[in-house]
């Protein structure tokens, strides 16, 4: 990997220097990440074992567990690993990876999130033209788009990191590599980078939770004319979207809409859009869910 850098590693100063709190942390986090991972197995294979990845509906919620392990294990397995160990370094080459895979799966879920609202839109707002409208062939043409619009979203911030010379001293003031943390450690004015990525990261976040804030507005909107039972149904499943969206979104604009500079409390809030969010996601999808729990049962607990 070609690039102007003088340093062959970083230096993670990580979330805290205490001992214990690093022993406590690595407990909590390694029962998360196994608990991200079990939830979004058990989702992903009951989905594609049972009728449900026939609708719409469950067919992104699929993908969004596939994007949540992605996604969580380009930064959570490194961060566990670095808790016990009093120096916690990343080489030059996967401290770039982590930029790259962090903002591609990370755009990614943002987008199947907004897919997933569009589909509760035509299927409570137009639920005689559902079918037809979120055909197969529409839905893998979707999902296509939201891994494209991962990649225009994150080769452009790639690109212009790796230009970054970073001549030392080599810390970040972080668990992980992300962009503002990176763009304070070079060796240059990055200003203008500063300001690019701004753009890229925080005003994409800020408008898709826009469009995302909206839609839910129409739905909640047009629930009036439902039946007593149709509301139920449809606000039990709007609300764990919403869920979802506030614990990814609200942290994530805070990160990033802001002019390009770093926090004390940026590595507390990452924690919620790194690993909090995407933990809690299986939960919040097939408690309050019915159809979802129902086809856990068909999958896990047959008898023979």
């Amino acid at each position: 990997m070609e690039s102007q850098s003088n340093v062959s590693e970083f230096i993670l100063l990580g979330l805290s220097s205490d001992q214990n709190i690093q022993t406590f942390c690595f407990v909590l986090f390694s029962f998360c990440y196994i608990g991200l991972l079990i939830g979004n197995l058990l989702i992903l294979i009951s989905i594609r074992c049972s009728p449900l990845s026939q609708q719409p509906m469950y067919y992104f919620l699929s993908h969004l567990s596939s994007m949540d392990i992605c996604y969580t294990s380009s930064v959570t397995p490194k961060l566990i690993g670095d808790l016990p160990v009093e120096r916690k370094t990343i080489s030059y080459g996967n401290c770039m990876f982590q930029v790259f895979s962090m903002h591609f799966f990370g755009m990614i879920e943002v987008l199947i999130l907004t897919v997933m609202a569009f589909d509760r839109y035509v299927a409570i707002c137009k639920p005689l033209h559902c079918m037809s409208i979120m055909n197969r062939t529409r839905c893998n043409f979707l999902v296509l788009a939201a891994w494209a619009g991962g990649a225009v979203h994150s080769f452009p911030q790639f690109s212009m990191i790796i230009q970054l010379p970073f001549c030392g001293p080599s810390e970040i003031d972080h668990y992980f590599c992300d962009i503002f943390p990176l763009l304070k450690a070079a060796c240059t004015d990055t200003y203008i980078t500063g300001v690019i990525m701004l753009v890229n990261s925080g005003m994409v976040t800020l408008t898709t939770f826009v469009v995302l804030f909206f839609s839910y507005v129409v739905i909640l909107f047009t629930l009036r004319h439902h039946s007593a039972e149709g509301r139920r149904k449809a606000l039990s499943t709007c609300g764990a979207h919403i869920t979802v969206v506030v614990l990814f979104f609200g942290p994530s604009i805070f990160a990033y809409l802001r002019p390009p500079t770093t926090f004390p409390e940026d590595k507390v809030f990452a924690l919620f859009y790194t690993i909090i969010a995407p933990m809690f996601n299986p939960l919040i999808y097939t408690l309050r869910n019915s159809e979802m729990k129902n086809a856990m049962r068909k999958v896990w607990c047959q008898t023979s």
